[in-house]
């Protein structure tokens, strides 16, 4: 039976989050939003939200004592599924540089660095719908039909879906074999990465309507 944790490290639309992940869990499911360590024993699944920039995010995430390592064992050691949510996708990487340089888990190749589309009519934040673009490489996945993580965190999503998202900085510098999907805002955006059990998007699946929640109900599924 699926023993979901949310992690609570003060910045993120918990909420929301857990109403969602609720939908898409048998009754008899476990679902808590947790700022202990040791509440990741156990778990089946682990979900990072985040909202706010991107230091505020990782000094929340540190000063709960000794989850960092709790995580790192629980995501990198044992392999537990793990799904990164906007500011939680950002964390995984090397470093963001929202208010100053801040390290980050270093999970990811990459930095995190300020949205600049080549149009200048388009506004930052990028807030609201934009269509998914699925990469060659989950395409790859998808077509020969691997069923294997991440790529079946993909099932029944499509080029084209539309995705809400609220950011003003993405992800830079990314490995391709790495990123899922991407969008357009004045050139590519990073918005679905994975590897292996771990996923992240920088949109908000709670947000996106029947998208959202298929991509959270394929992460249950992992």
């Amino acid at each position: 039976m699926s023993r979901v944790a949310i992690i609570d490290c003060g910045a993120g639309n918990l909420h929301s989050v857990h109403k969602a992940f609720a939908s898409q869990l048998p009754e008899a499911a476990a679902l808590s939003c947790v700022t202990e360590a040791s509440a990741l024993d156990g778990a089946t699944h682990i979900v990072l939200p985040g909202v706010g920039a991107f230091g505020d995010c990782m000094q929340g995430l540190n000063a709960l004592p000794g989850m960092r390592d709790a995580l790192e064992l629980a995501v990198l050691d044992r392999g537990i599924p793990f799904l990164g949510i906007c500011v939680g996708m950002q964390m995984l990487f090397t470093r963001g540089h929202e208010f100053g340089a801040h390290a980050g888990l270093g999970w990811f190749e990459g930095e995190v660095t300020k949205l600049e589309p080549a149009d200048p009519a388009l506004r930052i934040p990028h807030m609201g719908w934009n269509q998914l673009r699925l990469s060659p490489a989950a395409k790859a996945g998808i077509a020969q039909e691997k069923g294997h993580l991440p790529h079946s965190v993909l099932h029944s999503i499509q080029d084209g879906d539309f995705a809400y998202f609220v950011h003003s900085y993405a992800a830079t510098g990314c490995n391709p074999a790495e990123v899922l999907a991407t969008v357009d805002y004045g050139g590519d955006v990073v918005a679905l990465i994975g590897r292996k059990n771990i996923v992240a998007a920088q949109f908000h699946p709670e947000k996106s309507q029947s998208v959202g929640l298929r991509l959270i109900r394929n992460f249950l599924e992992m």
